[in-house]
């Protein structure tokens, strides 16, 4: 009987270490807002929706994507990729959160607004040094650019 005790207790704290290290692997995979992935768009819809879209209108859209890059300096931004070669800035609402900066090529659902914008060339020429480019890349930035953004409400990282 004793042996059977000492067994129970094992086993006790053995599934509930395991069940902590659960919750947290699931936990550290959700930023942001909890929401439940109900209408995932194709990356191909997504891509014509952006391209019928006038500046700043927006529309609320799911779907899944990879990520391209990460801000390096604290993970306040993110860029996607998009069909054609095209990509999508990814911000996060009102600084609520930020990414971490090792999740470069993973696939991620996005959850939030997507919209389009007339990015200057300051706007620009922060993001280019946030994301690591050189002084020369930086140099060559002088116009606006019509830009597809997302602002995410939350964010998935699926693997």
């Amino acid at each position: 009987m004793k042996e059977f005790n000492i067994l129970l207790v094992f086993l006790f704290g053995f599934f509930t270490c395991l069940a902590q290290q659960n919750n947290e692997i699931n936990a550290s995979k959700l930023y942001g807002e909890e929401f439940e992935i109900t209408s995932l768009s194709h990356k191909n819809e997504v891509m014509a929706q952006f391209a019928s879209m006038p500046v700043s209108d927006s529309l609320n859209l799911q779907f899944k994507t990879k990520v391209r890059e990460v801000c390096k300096v604290k993970g306040c931004w993110m860029v996607v990729e998009l069909p054609e070669g095209e990509q999508a800035m990814v911000r996060f609402k009102d600084y609520g959160f930020f990414m971490p900066a090792d999740i470069l090529e993973k696939e991620v659902v996005l959850n939030g607004l997507a919209f389009v914008e007339e990015m200057s060339v300051d706007d620009q020429r922060h993001y280019a040094k946030d994301g690591g480019k050189t002084i020369e890349e930086i140099a060559k930035i002088t116009a606006p650019k019509r830009t597809y953004s997302f602002e995410a409400t939350g964010v998935i990282v699926l693997n």
